[in-house]
């Protein structure tokens, strides 16, 4: 037998052990270092060094998914009423579907606050916050179909795989509750064919990934109205609860799993973050049994405050948003309900009972913020991941290729806006041609969009960075700069 075939095969860990003098391995335990003090697993947890000054220190991200339509919403265009019927002058723009003519917006807009802010009929509640509120009407994006551009809005990547802004701020600036999730999705179910890609943690320690909860099971069907059943938050995150084992039972398994996590690394003299991660993430399932119920348990509230959101799973998302930046999570999004329901491509009349549903819960989260004295702390961010065209579509589900009163998606000109955390209120940044279609005052990207709230947090989005498969990564990729004039 051959000293080869009797040897022990070498690992790639052994290899950066023994080339070079162990500078490999040097340079791997670096990278596992920062990676794990990033995430919170090893050192000091004191807040992380910012790059300047925060505004804020919390995220809440309310997404119309689907398409909000911004001439029939905050970006109302006097000539859509003059020349509706009559072809969008100048060239043809392509969009994903066959579109038609010009087409006025049904709904009425009106002036608000002591900015003028003009807001339509569809949101009158976030109207009356308009001096609290950044319109910025100059938003564009890269494709025009769902997938890609929800990936976009929340990884800063057209594709799968990319971390999400929760999981880049989680990183870059840990938490502030240890008993709960640093970052919380809210939804009745799964938004988008996408789903968990949207606050997917990607190559970053798996304990930034977003928390998926899902509300649905709150809502019950009488008859033709939708009331709340009986709420039980152990019913709402059935994982928090652990009927078989007590919490001296759970606690003496986790320090089990430690104490065997740290033969491990004694005797391979090295960490494994993934490893480190999976702890932490069981760690923080373990505390939240004892704060999670009280957190989500919505009754305790007054009532004044119950019925200032309303009734219906985004009112519950919005409030149950607050609570959790009370609580010290660092972000939370609350998406519409599953699948596109803001995509309103046969009649643009949809998007009255989406905006009833979400008018009252979106003025509410500003109101309750600032009542609690968390906005000045407290980032709004609300949008969908593009617009809706000026001009009607044609054609569309219907074999015979009949005009519709719907719009198809529109990603060279739409509006989201930002209150709170620094955010300079009663203004309005950029704006679309006069038919309300591509952005041509001062554009924003979405990377733009995202280099601004993570200065806002403190971060200068160049410097957060990820070293991974041999490029150091960012959210705002390659691009990006801070959208200053609406800044406080």
């Amino acid at each position: 037998m051959s000293l080869h075939r009797s040897s022990p095969p070498v690992t790639r860990r052994d290899a950066l052990r023994r080339m070079g003098g162990g500078f490999g391995m040097m340079a791997f335990a670096g990278m596992i270092g920062d990676s794990l003090a990033r995430a919170g697993v090893v050192g000091d947890e004191a807040p992380r060094k910012l790059d300047h000054e925060p505004k804020a220190k919390h995220v809440i991200f309310l997404y119309m998914n689907g398409g909000l339509s911004q001439v029939d919403s905050f970006d109302p265009k006097p000539a859509l009423d003059k020349f509706h019927g009559q072809p969008l002058p100048g060239s043809h723009v392509s969009t994903e579907r066959k579109t038609g003519a010009l087409m006025r917006s049904p709904f009425q807009f009106k002036k608000y606050g002591q900015s003028g802010m003009e807001v339509s009929e569809l949101f009158p509640n976030v109207g009356e916050c308009s001096d609290d509120i950044c319109f910025i009407r100059s938003m564009y994006t890269d494709i025009p179909n769902h997938e890609p551009s929800m990936l976009m809005m929340n990884t800063g990547f057209s594709q799968a795989g990319r971390p999400s802004l929760g999981s880049w701020l989680t990183y870059g600036l840990g938490t502030e509750n240890k008993n709960l999730p640093g970052f919380v999705v809210l939804c009745p179910d799964v938004p988008t064919t996408v789903g968990p890609p949207l606050w997917n943690s990607g190559f970053l320690p798996a304990i930034h990934q977003g928390n998926f909860i899902s509300d649905k099971i709150l809502e019950k069907q009488t008859d033709d109205k939708l009331i709340d059943a009986k709420f039980d938050p152990q019913k709402l995150i059935t994982y928090i609860h652990n009927d078989k084992f007590t919490l001296a039972e759970q606690r003496r398994e986790l320090d089990l799993l430690e104490k065997l996590n740290k033969y491990q690394v004694a005797r391979e003299k090295e960490q494994d973050p993934q490893v480190e991660a999976t702890i932490q993430s069981m760690e923080v399932a373990y505390r939240m049994q004892t704060e999670a119920p009280d957190v989500f348990d919505i009754r305790k509230e007054k009532p004044a405050v119950l019925k200032m959101y309303g009734q219906g799973s985004t009112a519950r998302g919005c409030l149950m948003a607050v609570r959790l930046v009370e609580r010290g999570v660092r972000m939370v999004q609350v998406y519409y309900a599953k699948g596109d329901p803001w995509d309103a491509h046969v009649d643009i009349q949809a998007h009255r009972k989406n905006a009833k549903d979400s008018d009252q819960p979106f003025a509410a989260v500003i109101k309750d913020l600032k009542s609690r004295g968390l906005l000045k702390d407290t980032l709004v961010v609300c949008g969908s991941e593009f617009g809706r065209t000026p001009v009607m579509e044609v054609g569309g589900g219907n074999a015979d290729g009949r005009v519709n009163n719907g719009r198809d998606h529109n990603p060279f000109g739409f509006t989201m806006w930002l209150a709170g955390g620094g955010i300079k209120g009663g203004t309005i940044y950029g704006g679309t041609d006069d038919f309300g279609f591509k952005a041509v005052d001062r554009p924003v990207h979405v990377h733009d969009l995202h280099a601004t709230i993570l200065h806002l947090m403190g971060i200068d989005h160049t410097k957060l960075t990820y070293r991974y498969s041999g490029r150091d990564f960012r959210l705002t990729d390659v691009s990006g700069k801070v959208v200053k004039d609406i800044l406080a």
